[in-house]
């Protein structure tokens, strides 16, 4: 039995951080909380956090590349392992490795990959985020529209191959029939969004058919207007769907982020980066269907001028939230854990401090900079 004690920093619980809170772990799961001292005779390894929060680890859905290795370019457990890595350091434990849209080749390759690392105990890995091909090439974004396609039925049952992990994704609903979405949903996957100039119309029957959310809210999909609400107006109009939004001040504008926070019930607007290969490397450049991408004072843009994803990482969308959106420090931790466990539906074992659950923890001090990070109770 491995026992380890967390103690001297707050705690984030249901109630907001707590001080004078010990969290108790053995062989990786949170056995307990409690406050003062521990039971005589009870051993373990003390770690004191000196005052430092303790938050669950950060969940990212949108993890395209990190560590210098984009996952289309290197679609193997060693890349995944890799990119963890670099995104461990600021925070997350768990994360879904984003195949951009390419051929079916590389699609088949990155979801063994992915089923690969999962079986090989990769830390963080919690199944494979699939953003396209089934996309609008008006909402392209830096996706390469040649690689898109309308999928059928064939296809909805190719695209779900991992059999030991989440498959998420992301589709523009007026290129997928309802019943090949109502497919993948039925076959396990997470359907979102995005990438789309769906009508509101063509929207809603798309969340009508099974989608659960929104890639990258405001971004590459038709915005709200007065007679037409789009995509934009659908996600905020629907009070069961979840958003996943970019806070690095460049994708979207905070006003508009306060606007959603304001329209959609609370925790169903989840962080996530769409990171890079920089995030956690020196290199500000990476190549993408051949054309090199550069950073430039944060932000990511190909040739074009095109956003193409960004160099953010999870405790920077952290510290974003309560400094551009004025929102509470232990909300902002919950749009990067518990908040996007719900969405994946895995809040029964990750997402949050409570007994029963995986020891998924982060640290950071009262700058909001990550000390350290726990999966499973292991440190990094």
């Amino acid at each position: 039995m491995t026992l380890h004690i967390f103690h001297n920093g707050p705690v984030l619980t249901e109630r907001g951080f707590e001080p004078d809170l010990g969290v108790v772990v053995e062989d990786g799961l949170i056995v307990e909380l409690r406050r003062g001292a521990l039971p005589p005779g009870r051993g373990g390894e003390r770690i004191d956090l000196g005052g430092r929060h303790l938050a669950p680890g950060f969940i990212d859905v949108q993890v395209n590349g990190g560590g210098g290795v984009l996952f289309n370019n290197a679609p193997t457990p060693e890349a995944i392992a890799t990119i963890g890595r670099a995104h461990r350091r600021f925070g997350t434990t768990g994360f879904l490795p984003t195949l951009i849209s390419d051929g079916r080749a590389v699609m088949r390759q990155a979801i063994e990959a992915t089923r690969a690392a999962i079986a090989q105990g990769v830390p963080g890995v919690l199944g494979i985020h699939l953003e396209g091909p089934f996309l609008a090439a008006e909402r392209k974004g830096t996706h390469d529209a040649a690689r898109f396609r309308v999928p059928d039925l064939d296809d909805a049952i190719e695209t779900i191959a991992l059999d030991n992990g989440l498959t998420l994704v992301t589709l523009a609903p007026e290129r997928v029939a309802p019943e090949v979405i109502g497919a993948m949903v039925a076959r396990g996957a997470i359907v979102c969004a995005g990438h789309t100039a769906a009508s509101f119309a063509q929207t809603r029957a798309g969340l009508d058919a099974g989608i659960r959310g929104f890639t990258h809210l405001f971004n590459a999909m038709t915005p709200m207007q007065g007679r037409e609400p789009g995509v934009v107006g659908a996600a905020l109009d629907d009070a069961d769907s979840w958003c996943g939004v970019i806070v690095d001040g460049a994708h979207v504008h905070p006003a508009s982020l306060r606007v959603a926070l304001a329209a959609k019930p609370r925790g169903k607007l989840i962080l996530v980066t769409d990171a890079m290969p920089m995030v956690g490397a020196d290199d500000p450049s990476f190549q993408l269907y051949g054309e090199t991408i550069t950073a430039v004072d944060g932000v990511v843009r190909n040739a074009a001028g095109a956003l193409a994803g960004s160099a953010l990482d999870m405790a920077s969308a952290v510290r974003n939230c309560v400094h551009l959106l004025g929102l509470p420090l232990d909300e902002a931790c919950r749009m990067a854990s518990q908040y996007p466990a719900q969405f994946l539906g895995i809040d029964h074992s990750c997402g949050r401090i409570a007994p029963g659950l995986r020891a998924d923890l982060v640290a950071f001090d009262h700058a909001l900079r990550v000390q350290q990070a726990w999966i499973a109770g292991r440190a990094d």
